[in-house]
């Protein structure tokens, strides 16, 4: 597999990575930056296309354990050169750029399958390791997907990329305005919940099993009042303990799962029923 020798901060390659580090997901077409074998390795095996490796001098055995395909651009630079372009504070040997998934409303609400839809709303999130966590909740309790409302930060910030454990590259996650997000899950038939800190639904008696949304606001004012009058209802985490509110990353994962454990019941008492018959 050729490898090109990069030496100057000006190739125009290195430029992109730079960009897709510090400014993720902007415009139509854009390459997203990401750091490390693992992260690599998990895009790769989402069957993602992986456009351009950046591999510092002396790191030849990551390249050989990545089996990159054929048609990949491999860089090989000083590390030094490499270190100025990420965006970590301990970089390290390797980097690519890779075409993101183009999701759908239809994949996000999962309209083409039997599972039920389980859907997270972001309403201003703006904290990337807290983004990254949800995704990472978001793929091991089932949902079907996330949106991404204006003031969220992107799913692509290499802090997001990194929390999320390669989550990213398989949970549809779409960005939409309010106004087209909040119809379209009537239409497909979802239970919008906005999650509040008291004064709402306990989570465990909420009926999380149907199709549902959950909306997740900014960490510091929560959900917006308007965007909550929108909802269908709110829903609360119930706290025995002496705290005014949990992390958004924390309150979604604990949500996600109590809608898993709902599901699983559910499908339980259901063949049970059918049993019975």
């Amino acid at each position: 597999m050729p490898v090109r020798i990069v030496e100057s901060k000006q190739n125009a390659r290195l430029k992109e990575l730079r960009k897709a580090l510090s400014a993720p997901g902007r415009g139509a077409g854009a390459l997203v930056g990401i750091e490390g074998p693992n992260l690599i390795q998990e895009a790769l095996r989402a069957g993602l296309r992986v456009a351009t490796v950046f591999a510092a001098q002396g790191s030849e055995r990551l390249l050989d354990a990545l089996k990159l395909p054929p048609e990949t651009e491999i860089l090989e630079l000083p590390k030094k050169l490499l270190d100025q372009a990420l965006a970590t504070e301990t970089p390290q040997s390797i980097a690519a750029l890779v075409e993101p998934p183009n999701w759908s409303w239809t994949q996000v609400l999962n309209q083409n399958q039997e599972k039920v839809p389980l859907v997270i709303v972001l309403a201003g999130l703006q904290d990337p390791g807290n983004l990254g966590t949800i995704l990472r909740s978001a793929e091991a309790f089932g949902a079907t997907g996330v949106i991404s409302l204006p003031g969220t930060v992107s799913a692509w910030n290499a802090k997001a990329v990194r929390a999320s454990a390669g989550s990213v590259f398989r949970v549809p996650v779409i960005s939409s305005e309010i106004d087209e997000c909040i119809p379209r899950l009537h239409a497909a038939g979802l239970t919008i919940f906005a999650t509040l800190s008291r004064a709402a639904q306990e989570a465990d008696s909420a009926g999380l099993a149907r199709p549902v949304a959950l909306i997740i606001g900014n960490e510091g004012n929560g959900v917006p009042g308007a965007l909550a009058a929108r909802a269908d209802s709110t829903i609360a985490i119930p706290c025995p303990g002496p705290v005014e509110s949990l992390n958004a990353a924390v309150a979604a994962s604990v949500l996600l799962y109590e809608a898993s454990r709902q599901r699983a019941a559910h499908k339980g008492n259901t063949r049970h029923e059918r049993g019975v018959r």
